[in-house]
């Protein structure tokens, strides 16, 4: 093959070249070798000593203007070789010899140069004759005698072909393509040779593959040998178990037809212990009729027992309504306009009074919700509420007002299902302003300066007579421990909360 090849990665040119310095100071023409070049050591760029290893003999148009002969096709291990001994001793040649085109890879690292400047290199090497002969100088002083034997047209019988077929392509004595045709047989010989021996392995592996797997079917054959002994042991075994699966199933259908005689001699039995059951059963409906009967006449006579004695219940209650009519009317009682808490609401005065005797028999603990219910269900009962203990307790994310509005409102509601007299109470008259109207039935009462809440819920308790259910709803214990003395039912905030969340 020639010793340029299209390649893509073309190096860019610094600049372009305008002439090739030579012995006549001329330039050549494109690809042509002046007949007589005659460097000498200091063009050559080598050292004195060497002038007989520039002495080469090169390729080029005859004296009598006959045409060249066209380049070789080289062998790619030659065209490699021969890059590859350009690479080595380019980065040698002083500055001035190195053609433009080559001069940015003699800066490239060793192992890239001959990699990526191999197009450019083999270029030059076939359109400059003058840059292969100093190149042919360095490499032919660098490989002793095989160069000077290369120089003399012979090549050694134990050199490497590829390297003599480089040396003559770059040194071009009489008859290198002799050289380079005989190391192109050599190397497809080499070729051929490693070919033969690829086939002879392969042919070696394969024999090897087949014994190996003649070995390991035998393996396997012994092994299904064994698996079809051991089938042939499992199927007598299979047999054996058939048999005896066949006697215990003649044995079960023989059971079967037992259970079913059994089951008919049951079955008889059954019908008549039915028969019996439904005679049973008419017996107990007719006995059942007869206490229903027998029921009917106690429920008649339960009623007229009961209508003596309602009848008797109702004189009674006549009789104590008309004792306390002539009762009222004796002790000259006129109708009243006010209830105790009102005259409490109207005083706002500190006034101590003694704790009626009995009236803490009335007081009773009790956590249970549903207790509010029942005391506000007892007659003319009285509630009194601790406002910013159940407001703060159940929805103090709100302003004060609003608090206080709700409360109010929904004791209304409370007022209006149960009839009751409700009370609330809060701190601080002084700070309110242009306070809402109260709900019907529903008394709102503020602390005034110097007094607490918890003070004025005591003196309402106080104020009431002795019987009469007060239910106080604060969660503050000290409250609840004062009004318990004074005979009032006190009750948690969440009572009330709750109660006020189902309405």
């Amino acid at each position: 093959m020639p010793l340029t090849e299209p390649h893509d990665d073309r190096l860019p040119q610094e600049e372009p070249v305008d002439t090739v310095r030579d012995a006549g100071g001329a330039g050549p023409d494109e690809g042509a070798l002046p007949a007589a070049v005659e460097p000498g050591p200091e063009a050559a760029g080598v050292e004195p000593g060497r002038e007989a290893a520039e002495e080469v003999v090169a390729d080029g148009p005859a004296d009598d203007g006959s045409t060249p002969e066209p380049e070789p096709v080289l062998p790619e291990p030659v065209r490699q070789r021969i890059v590859a001994l350009t690479a080595a001793v380019l980065p040698g040649l002083p500055a001035d010899e190195v053609p433009v085109p080559l001069r940015r890879v003699a800066k490239f690292a060793p192992n890239r140069r001959a990699r990526l400047g191999a197009p450019a290199i083999a270029a030059q090497l076939t359109g400059d004759p003058l840059f292969r002969q100093r190149i042919t100088a360095r490499v032919l002083a660098d490989t002793g005698d095989l160069g000077a034997a290369v120089l003399e047209g012979t090549a050694p019988a134990a050199a490497d072909p590829v390297e003599v077929a480089a040396l003559a392509y770059l040194a071009r004595p009489r008859g290198w393509r002799e050289l380079i045709e005989a190391s192109g047989a050599a190397v497809r010989a080499e070729a051929d040779s490693a070919v033969v021996a690829e086939l002879v392995r392969e042919a070696e592996q394969r024999a090897t593959r087949a014994e190996h797997d003649r070995a390991v079917a035998r393996v396997e054959a012994e092994k299904l040998r064994d698996e079809l002994a051991r089938v042939r042991e499992e199927l007598g075994q299979l047999r054996e178990e058939s048999r005896q699966l066949g006697r215990s199933l003649r044995e079960t259908q023989a059971r079967e037809r037992k259970a079913n005689e059994l089951l008919a001699t049951e079955r008889g039995r059954a019908a008549r212990a039915a028969a019996d059951a439904d005679a049973e059963l008419r017996r107990v409906r007719a006995r059942l009729a007869e206490a229903e009967a027998a029921a009917g006449v106690a429920r008649a006579s339960a009623k007229e027992a009961r209508s003596v004695d309602d009848a008797r219940l109702w004189l009674l209650l006549e009789t104590i309504g008309q004792a306390a009519v002539g009762l009222r009317r004796e002790l000259a009682l006129d109708p009243v306009d006010k209830l105790p808490a009102d005259f409490v609401a109207d005083a706002f005065a500190d006034q101590t009074a003694a704790p009626a005797a009995g009236a803490a028999t009335r007081a009773r603990d009790t956590d249970d919700p549903a207790r509010l219910d029942q005391l506000l269900a007892l007659p003319r009962a009285h509630l009194v509420v601790d406002g910013y203990n159940v407001t703060k307790r159940g929805f103090g994310e709100m302003s004060l007002e609003q608090q206080r509005k709700r409360l109010i409102t929904g004791l209304g509601g409370i007022a209006a299902q149960t009839g009751d007299e409700v009370t609330v109470v809060f701190d601080g008259a002084e700070r309110m302003h242009g306070l809402p109207p109260s709900p019907r039935g529903v008394r709102v009462l503020f602390s005034r300066k110097g007094e607490t809440a918890d003070e004025l819920i005591r003196r309402l308790v106080r104020a009431e007579p002795p019987g009469r259910p007060v239910v106080v709803v604060s969660s503050d214990r000290e409250v609840a421990d004062g009004v318990r003395r004074h005979g009032a039912y006190p009750l948690g905030a969440d009572s009330l909360l709750r109660r006020l969340a189902r309405s």
